[in-house]
Order: structure tokens, then C-alpha cells, then sequence
């Protein structure tokens, strides 16, 4: 039997992004807030309080991958740009576990990949995290954030250097916007490797999966690269899952081109990435108040 068609509301067609995927009440105000006001200031009192915002969000991005379980040893990195200096990045200290970074602890690493003398924690930073994420701020200025960890439905699913399908409403996060690196390198200490990648990530895509190593996903903040990491980090698993029930002849159903480019364009954009995470920022700022010292 066929399925009946349908067609989505004109409505919700009209609406743009994170608009169509919430409403208030009639008069208008009752609002989804996403960023704080002064987000988009550029006067000296409000970029000073958006790079404690910066860093308070990116120190509870790291206790929520700690919650995960993405901590492996020593490997991992999430960096985001200064709002004031811009081409300087914050990001965590080598060998501190996800779960004990707070806003102290956090680095600013400076252009050439030191760490900035004055500001910031005075502790040693990961070169390889320098040398992938630094390739990519430099050829994405969009970008914001950038993160990278061995979490495990990642590393498993890398193996096959092929994209996930894109099989549930979720995984629509990804599709168009999911690159391969086929060409495993070994451990990234050189800028060539960080160069490769940022090429294979390509001039639009926010998530990308390294084979033979794990993911790394981007963001117009950290929230949205921490949601778009930890989505596709899921995914990857549904797929491992996926695979082994068809592998014994159940028949997978994927999402028509038509289907998913709708949900898709609700759905990836930062301010809905943002606003998906904020519940569990909201969790780990209740949990942990300590990662905000």
C-alpha cells in the first residue's frame, strides 16, 4: 500500500529557521529566546561579557561530554574564537578530564599556537588540536567553534569512511551537511594534516567524519557544534544498530531527498543548534556550579 501524500502548511513554509519550529501565544509575547542581547554588540562592555559567556557555555559543553563518557585519556579538543581578540581561540588544557574543566582552567591560545601569556589559564595546550582546528578557523571565518573527541559510536562508525543514511527525522541534521576524510594520517602533528581535513570539511558543511579516527563538527557557537557533535555521535550508533538488524535481511527504510531537505531546513540552523542544547546546559550548570569558577 502506497503512502498518502501530503503537503506542509503554507504557514509553516513562510516561516524561516527557528521560527517554525515553536510558537508563543497570539499576541506575540511569549518568545523562544535563544542568544543573550548582547550577542551582536560590539561596544567594550558587551564583548567583555560575551567571552565570559564564551567561556562559561564552552566549560559546560566539556562537563557534558564528561557526562557522555567522551573522555579518552587525553585526546579531545573543543576550541572557540575570543570575542575581542579574534584571532585567538580558547580551549581546554592538555590532560585535564572533561569533567573538572571550569572557566579558569581554560587556555587562550594565541595565533602562532602558544598560550597567551597574560589571559587565560597558564597551563599546556593539545598541538594537535591546534593544528586541526587553527587550519579550519582559518579557512571557515564563519565559524565560530570547532570541536573534536574519540567518542566511541564515532570511532566505530569512522572505520567505514562512509556517511551515515539518512534514516531518521534526527539525522536530517546531516544531511547535505556531512563530509568523509578517507585519508587517516596518523596522530596530527603538522599543519598539513589540519590543512587536509579542512579542506575535506569543505566550505558549508558543519560536521565531518574522520576515518579511522572519530568526528569533529563546527558551530556559530559552541552550543551548536557541541549539539551537532553529540546528534551525530548518536547517529552513528542508530547506524551501527541499523546495520546489524539488516544484515540479517530486515529491510531499512531511507528518508525521501524531499522529506529530509524540509526537515533539514528547520532544523540546521545555529539558532535552533543553540536552543537544542540548552537544556542540558541548563542541567550541567545546575549540577556542576563549579565548572563556572
Amino acid at each position: 500500500m502506497q503512502a498518502p501524500e501530503f503537503k506542509q502548511s503554507e504557514e509553516g513554509l513562510a516561516q524561516k529557521g527557528f521560527d517554525r519550529v515553536w510558537r508563543g501565544n497570539k499576541a506575540g509575547t511569549i518568545k523562544a529566546t535563544t542568544y543573550p542581547d548582547f550577542y551582536y554588540k560590539t561596544d567594550e562592555e558587551s564583548l567583555l561579557q560575551k567571552r565570559e559567556w564564551v567561556k562559561e557555555h564552552l566549560a559546560l559543553c566539556f562537563r557534558l561530554w564528561g557526562r557522555a563518557g567522551y573522555n579518552v585519556g587525553v585526546a579531545g579538543h573543543i576550541t572557540v574564537r575570543d570575542p575581542i581578540l579574534r584571532d585567538h581561540y580558547w580551549m581546554n588544557p592538555f590532560g585535564l578530564h572533561f569533567s573538572l574543566i571550569t572557566k579558569s582552567s581554560l587556555c587562550l591560545v594565541t595565533p602562532d599556537g602558544y598560550v597567551h601569556p597574560e589571559i587565560g589559564a597558564q597551563l599546556p595546550i593539545n598541538m594537535a588540536g591546534f593544528h586541526i582546528h587553527s587550519a579550519i578557523h582559518r579557512g571557515r571565518p564563519e565559524v565560530e567553534a570547532a570541536g573534536h573527541c574519540h567518542s566511541s559510536n564515532g570511532k566505530a562508525w569512522s572505520v567505514f569512511g562512509r556517511p551515515i543514511d539518512i534514516t531518521t527525522q534526527d539525522s536530517c541534521l546531516f544531511y547535505d551537511n556531512l563530509s568523509v576524510y578517507k585519508s587517516f594520517g596518523g596522530i596530527v602533528l603538522a599543519d598539513e594534516e589540519g590543512n587536509n581535513i579542512a579542506r575535506a570539511i569543505g566550505p558549508k558543511n558543519m560536521t565531518i567524519i574522520l576515518q579511522n579516527h572519530g568526528l569533529l563538527t563546527l558551530g556559530e557557537t559552541v552550543d551548536e557544534m557541541c549539539s551537532y557533535f553529540m546528534a551525530l555521535d548518536s547517529a552513528c550508533g542508530i547506524q551501527l544498530q541499523i546495520e546489524a538488524a539488516s544484515a540479517s535481511g530486515i529491510q531499512k527504510q531511507i528518508i525521501d531527498d524531499n522529506s529530509a531537505k524540509f526537515t533539514a531546513s528547520a532544523i540546521q540552523n545555529g539558532e535552533a543548534m543553540y536552543f537544542a542544547l540548552q537544556s542540558e546546559i541548563g542541567l550541567m550548570r545546575a549540577l556542576h556550579p563549579d565548572a563556572l569558577e
